[in-house]
Protein backbone atom coordinates (compact mmCIF):
# COMPACT_ATOMS: atom_id res chain seq x y z
CA UNK A 1 0.00 0.00 0.00
CA UNK A 2 1.65 3.58 -1.09
CA UNK A 3 1.07 6.46 0.48
CA UNK A 4 -1.58 7.91 -2.12
CA UNK A 5 -3.61 4.39 -1.63
CA UNK A 6 -3.98 4.79 1.81
CA UNK A 7 -5.27 8.58 1.49
CA UNK A 8 -7.40 7.44 -1.78
CA UNK A 9 -8.82 4.69 0.76
CA UNK A 10 -9.73 7.00 3.76
CA UNK A 11 -11.47 9.43 1.34
CA UNK A 12 -13.82 6.83 0.63
CA UNK A 13 -15.78 6.81 3.36
CA UNK A 14 -16.79 9.06 6.46
CA UNK A 15 -14.26 10.67 8.65
CA UNK A 16 -15.07 8.64 11.71
CA UNK A 17 -15.10 5.60 9.57
CA UNK A 18 -11.68 6.45 7.46
CA UNK A 19 -8.90 4.95 10.08
CA UNK A 20 -10.74 1.41 10.34
CA UNK A 21 -10.59 1.22 6.05
CA UNK A 22 -7.08 1.87 6.31
CA UNK A 23 -6.34 -0.66 8.99
CA UNK A 24 -8.37 -3.10 6.96
CA UNK A 25 -6.56 -2.95 4.06
CA UNK A 26 -3.24 -2.80 5.69
CA UNK A 27 -4.58 -6.00 7.76
CA UNK A 28 -5.47 -7.74 4.58
CA UNK A 29 -2.53 -7.32 2.81
CA UNK A 30 -0.55 -8.57 5.81
CA UNK A 31 -2.72 -11.08 6.36
CA UNK A 32 -2.30 -9.63 10.46
CA UNK A 33 -4.62 -10.81 13.23
CA UNK A 34 -5.44 -7.23 13.85
CA UNK A 35 -4.78 -3.75 13.13
CA UNK A 36 -5.29 -1.13 15.65
CA UNK A 37 -4.62 2.81 15.82
CA UNK A 38 -3.71 4.33 19.23
CA UNK A 39 -4.03 7.76 20.10
CA UNK A 40 -1.71 10.06 22.68
CA UNK A 41 -4.06 11.68 24.92
CA UNK A 42 -3.69 15.09 26.69
CA UNK A 43 -1.41 13.92 29.13
CA UNK A 44 1.20 12.57 26.81
CA UNK A 45 1.56 10.63 28.89
CA UNK A 46 -1.34 7.59 27.88
CA UNK A 47 -2.44 6.46 24.66
CA UNK A 48 -6.14 4.95 23.80
CA UNK A 49 -7.14 2.55 21.66
CA UNK A 50 -9.69 3.65 18.85
CA UNK A 51 -11.91 0.77 18.01
CA UNK A 52 -14.07 0.40 14.87
CA UNK A 53 -16.55 3.35 14.19
CA UNK A 54 -19.74 1.58 15.80
CA UNK A 55 -17.30 0.39 18.95
CA UNK A 56 -17.00 4.06 19.90
CA UNK A 57 -18.89 5.23 22.97
CA UNK A 58 -18.44 9.00 23.52
CA UNK A 59 -20.33 8.85 26.89
CA UNK A 60 -17.76 6.63 28.11
CA UNK A 61 -14.51 6.86 29.44
CA UNK A 62 -12.16 5.28 27.22
CA UNK A 63 -9.31 3.19 28.76
CA UNK A 64 -6.25 4.85 29.57
CA UNK A 65 -3.00 2.26 28.78
CA UNK A 66 -0.06 4.15 30.29
CA UNK A 67 3.15 4.35 28.27
CA UNK A 68 6.29 4.70 30.88
CA UNK A 69 8.01 1.28 30.37
CA UNK A 70 5.98 -0.52 28.08
CA UNK A 71 6.66 -0.92 23.89
CA UNK A 72 3.79 1.93 23.37
CA UNK A 73 6.34 4.14 25.72
CA UNK A 74 9.71 3.54 23.57
CA UNK A 75 7.92 3.93 20.23
CA UNK A 76 6.60 7.13 21.09
CA UNK A 77 9.71 8.00 22.66
CA UNK A 78 12.14 7.25 19.91
CA UNK A 79 9.96 7.68 16.99
CA UNK A 80 11.28 4.35 15.57
CA UNK A 81 8.54 1.07 15.24
CA UNK A 82 9.23 -2.15 16.96
CA UNK A 83 9.08 -5.55 16.28
CA UNK A 84 8.31 -8.54 19.16
CA UNK A 85 7.39 -11.79 19.40
CA UNK A 86 4.72 -12.87 21.54
CA UNK A 87 5.78 -15.91 23.06
CA UNK A 88 5.43 -18.62 20.75
CA UNK A 89 2.60 -17.12 18.79
CA UNK A 90 2.07 -14.01 16.46
CA UNK A 91 4.62 -11.02 15.93
CA UNK A 92 3.40 -7.51 17.49
CA UNK A 93 4.72 -4.53 14.98
CA UNK A 94 4.39 -1.01 16.63
CA UNK A 95 5.18 2.03 14.70
CA UNK A 96 4.82 6.08 15.38
CA UNK A 97 1.64 7.78 13.72
CA UNK A 98 3.53 10.78 13.51
CA UNK A 99 3.69 14.31 11.21
CA UNK A 100 6.24 16.47 11.91
CA UNK A 101 7.77 15.70 15.58
CA UNK A 102 3.64 16.11 16.26
CA UNK A 103 3.44 12.44 18.05
CA UNK A 104 -0.07 11.85 17.16
CA UNK A 105 -0.29 8.19 18.06
CA UNK A 106 0.71 4.54 17.56
CA UNK A 107 -0.09 1.58 14.59
CA UNK A 108 -0.26 -1.57 16.03
CA UNK A 109 -0.46 -5.04 14.29
CA UNK A 110 -0.02 -8.80 14.80
CA UNK A 111 1.38 -10.30 12.25
CA UNK A 112 1.53 -14.74 11.88
CA UNK A 113 5.60 -14.28 10.95
CA UNK A 114 8.67 -11.48 11.12
CA UNK A 115 7.96 -8.78 9.11
CA UNK A 116 10.26 -8.57 6.04
CA UNK A 117 11.54 -5.00 5.10
CA UNK A 118 8.55 -4.88 2.45
CA UNK A 119 6.13 -5.47 5.11
CA UNK A 120 7.93 -3.20 7.22
CA UNK A 121 7.98 -0.43 4.17
CA UNK A 122 3.98 -0.68 3.61
CA UNK A 123 3.66 -0.23 7.88
CA UNK A 124 5.24 2.76 7.69
CA UNK A 125 3.83 4.01 4.89
CA UNK A 126 0.46 3.44 6.45
CA UNK A 127 1.46 5.50 9.54
CA UNK A 128 2.53 8.06 7.94
CA UNK A 129 -0.76 8.09 5.80
CA UNK A 130 -2.92 7.48 9.09
CA UNK A 131 -1.22 11.03 10.41
CA UNK A 132 -2.11 12.88 7.19
CA UNK A 133 -6.00 11.14 8.12
CA UNK A 134 -6.35 12.40 11.33
CA UNK A 135 -4.90 15.99 10.92
CA UNK A 136 -7.48 15.66 8.21
CA UNK A 137 -10.30 14.38 9.56
CA UNK A 138 -10.16 15.49 13.13
CA UNK A 139 -12.27 18.80 12.42
CA UNK A 140 -14.85 16.51 11.64
CA UNK A 141 -15.65 14.64 14.32
CA UNK A 142 -15.24 14.22 18.05
CA UNK A 143 -13.94 10.73 17.90
CA UNK A 144 -10.51 12.37 18.21
CA UNK A 145 -11.01 14.13 21.17
CA UNK A 146 -12.74 11.06 22.82
CA UNK A 147 -9.97 9.38 22.72
CA UNK A 148 -7.45 12.26 23.74
CA UNK A 149 -9.74 12.98 27.00
CA UNK A 150 -8.95 10.36 29.41
CA UNK A 151 -9.09 12.38 31.98
CA UNK A 152 -12.08 15.24 32.10
CA UNK A 153 -11.37 18.85 31.19
CA UNK A 154 -12.82 21.67 33.56
CA UNK A 155 -13.90 24.81 31.31
CA UNK A 156 -11.01 26.66 31.56
CA UNK A 157 -8.94 24.02 30.02
CA UNK A 158 -11.86 23.86 27.11
CA UNK A 159 -11.20 26.83 26.11
CA UNK A 160 -7.28 27.23 26.56
CA UNK A 161 -6.99 23.97 24.03
CA UNK A 162 -8.50 25.68 21.68
CA UNK A 163 -6.14 28.65 21.60
CA UNK A 164 -2.93 26.53 21.08
CA UNK A 165 -1.93 25.43 17.66
CA UNK A 166 -3.40 22.87 15.35
CA UNK A 167 -0.19 20.80 15.96
CA UNK A 168 1.92 20.84 19.40
CA UNK A 169 5.52 19.94 17.61
CA UNK A 170 6.63 20.94 14.64
CA UNK A 171 10.15 19.55 12.79
CA UNK A 172 12.25 21.22 10.33
CA UNK A 173 16.00 21.27 9.06
CA UNK A 174 16.42 24.75 10.75
CA UNK A 175 14.52 24.10 14.33
CA UNK A 176 12.60 22.03 16.55
CA UNK A 177 9.33 23.62 18.51
CA UNK A 178 7.13 22.26 20.51
CA UNK A 179 4.91 22.97 23.96
CA UNK A 180 2.55 21.38 25.56
CA UNK A 181 0.06 22.58 28.47
CA UNK A 182 0.17 21.13 32.35
CA UNK A 183 -1.45 19.81 34.17
CA UNK A 184 -3.77 19.51 31.05
CA UNK A 185 -6.70 18.78 32.24
CA UNK A 186 -6.76 22.22 34.31
CA UNK A 187 -5.17 25.28 33.84
CA UNK A 188 -5.43 29.10 34.40
CA UNK A 189 -4.07 31.39 31.74
CA UNK A 190 -1.12 30.34 29.83
CA UNK A 191 -0.80 29.80 26.13
CA UNK A 192 1.73 29.54 23.23
CA UNK A 193 1.85 29.63 19.72
CA UNK A 194 3.80 29.74 16.55
CA UNK A 195 3.48 30.01 12.97
CA UNK A 196 6.08 29.13 10.29
CA UNK A 197 6.78 31.43 6.59
CA UNK A 198 8.94 30.87 4.11
CA UNK A 199 12.08 32.19 5.80
CA UNK A 200 11.01 33.05 9.54
CA UNK A 201 9.10 31.65 12.65
CA UNK A 202 7.08 33.68 14.84
CA UNK A 203 6.02 31.91 18.36
CA UNK A 204 4.41 33.38 21.35
CA UNK A 205 4.05 32.64 25.04
CA UNK A 206 1.50 34.48 27.21
CA UNK A 207 -0.11 34.44 30.55
CA UNK A 208 -3.13 35.91 31.26
CA UNK A 209 -4.26 37.44 34.68
CA UNK A 210 -5.82 35.16 37.15
CA UNK A 211 -7.19 31.78 37.15
CA UNK A 212 -10.05 28.91 35.41
CA UNK A 213 -12.34 30.65 32.86
CA UNK A 214 -11.41 34.04 33.91
CA UNK A 215 -7.97 33.66 32.70
CA UNK A 216 -9.06 31.78 30.24
CA UNK A 217 -11.59 34.27 28.90
CA UNK A 218 -8.60 37.19 28.69
CA UNK A 219 -5.97 34.44 26.83
CA UNK A 220 -8.66 34.21 24.28
CA UNK A 221 -8.97 38.05 23.81
CA UNK A 222 -4.98 38.43 23.97
CA UNK A 223 -4.62 34.94 21.88
CA UNK A 224 -7.04 36.54 18.95
CA UNK A 225 -5.72 39.82 18.67
CA UNK A 226 -2.08 38.53 18.09
CA UNK A 227 -3.44 36.01 15.48
CA UNK A 228 -5.47 38.73 13.79
CA UNK A 229 -2.51 41.24 13.45
CA UNK A 230 0.22 38.41 12.72
CA UNK A 231 -1.82 37.35 9.88
CA UNK A 232 -2.74 40.92 8.54
CA UNK A 233 1.32 41.00 8.25
CA UNK A 234 2.30 43.40 11.35
CA UNK A 235 5.26 43.65 12.87
CA UNK A 236 5.53 42.14 16.39
CA UNK A 237 5.91 46.34 18.26
CA UNK A 238 2.19 46.33 16.39
CA UNK A 239 1.09 43.03 17.25
CA UNK A 240 1.68 43.84 20.80
CA UNK A 241 0.12 47.07 20.92
CA UNK A 242 -3.06 45.12 19.06
CA UNK A 243 -2.81 42.53 21.55
CA UNK A 244 -2.86 45.53 24.33
CA UNK A 245 -5.56 47.61 23.08
CA UNK A 246 -8.17 43.98 22.88
CA UNK A 247 -7.39 43.30 26.56
CA UNK A 248 -7.72 47.39 27.69
CA UNK A 249 -11.20 47.39 25.59
CA UNK A 250 -12.46 44.47 26.52
CA UNK A 251 -10.27 42.04 29.45
CA UNK A 252 -12.24 44.18 32.57
CA UNK A 253 -9.14 45.14 34.01
CA UNK A 254 -7.01 42.05 33.90
CA UNK A 255 -3.43 42.41 32.04
CA UNK A 256 -1.44 39.71 30.31
CA UNK A 257 2.24 38.78 30.55
CA UNK A 258 4.22 37.50 27.41
CA UNK A 259 6.79 37.14 25.14
CA UNK A 260 6.86 37.72 21.49
CA UNK A 261 9.44 36.52 19.25
CA UNK A 262 10.44 36.41 15.27
CA UNK A 263 13.12 34.06 14.40
CA UNK A 264 14.95 34.37 11.00
CA UNK A 265 15.50 30.90 9.24
CA UNK A 266 18.15 31.97 7.45
CA UNK A 267 20.36 33.18 10.24
CA UNK A 268 18.95 32.52 13.69
CA UNK A 269 18.52 36.18 14.26
CA UNK A 270 16.00 36.86 17.03
CA UNK A 271 13.53 39.70 17.81
CA UNK A 272 12.07 39.71 21.55
CA UNK A 273 9.35 41.81 22.57
CA UNK A 274 8.69 40.92 26.15
CA UNK A 275 6.21 43.12 29.14
CA UNK A 276 5.69 42.73 32.76
CA UNK A 277 2.74 44.14 32.90
CA UNK A 278 1.36 44.68 28.84
CA UNK A 279 1.94 43.18 25.84
CA UNK A 280 2.68 46.62 24.69
CA UNK A 281 5.93 48.98 24.19
CA UNK A 282 8.33 46.10 24.84
CA UNK A 283 12.11 46.17 24.12
CA UNK A 284 13.38 44.79 21.03
CA UNK A 285 16.37 42.17 21.33
CA UNK A 286 19.04 40.73 18.99
CA UNK A 287 20.79 37.84 20.26
CA UNK A 288 19.34 37.90 23.62
CA UNK A 289 20.78 41.22 24.34
CA UNK A 290 17.99 43.90 25.70
CA UNK A 291 17.59 47.75 25.35
CA UNK A 292 15.42 49.87 28.02
CA UNK A 293 12.07 50.92 26.68
CA UNK A 294 10.97 54.20 26.51
CA UNK A 295 9.14 53.41 29.52
CA UNK A 296 12.49 52.45 31.49
CA UNK A 297 11.30 48.96 32.22
CA UNK A 298 14.13 46.43 31.62
CA UNK A 299 13.52 43.47 29.14
CA UNK A 300 14.06 39.81 31.47
CA UNK A 301 14.35 38.23 27.85
CA UNK A 302 15.81 34.75 27.27
CA UNK A 303 19.64 33.99 27.26
CA UNK A 304 21.85 33.56 24.03
CA UNK A 305 20.96 30.84 22.26
CA UNK A 306 21.33 29.09 18.62
CA UNK A 307 19.01 27.30 16.42
CA UNK A 308 20.87 23.96 14.64
CA UNK A 309 22.98 24.66 11.70
CA UNK A 310 22.35 28.59 12.10
CA UNK A 311 24.99 31.57 12.93
CA UNK A 312 23.34 32.31 16.24
CA UNK A 313 20.08 33.03 17.76
CA UNK A 314 17.53 30.74 19.66
CA UNK A 315 17.41 26.98 19.50
CA UNK A 316 13.40 25.98 20.19
CA UNK A 317 12.23 23.28 21.47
Amino acid sequence: MDLAGALAAAETTSPVESLDVVARLLRDRLQAASVSFLIVDFTGSSVVRLGAADDVRSDEPPRRISLPGTLYGDVVRTQRPAVQREGTGAVRVVAPVTNRGDAIGLLELFLPDHPDEDAMGQIGVTAHALAYIVIANRSFTDVYQWGRRTRPLNLAAEIQHRLLPTSLACEAAQFTVAGALEPATHVGGDTFDYVVDRDTMQLSVTDAMGHDVEAALLATLAVGALRRARRAGAELEVQALEANRAVVDHGRRGFVTGQLLHVSLRDGDCSVRQRGASLAAAPETRKGRGDRSRSGSTLRGPSPCRLPGAAAGPAIG
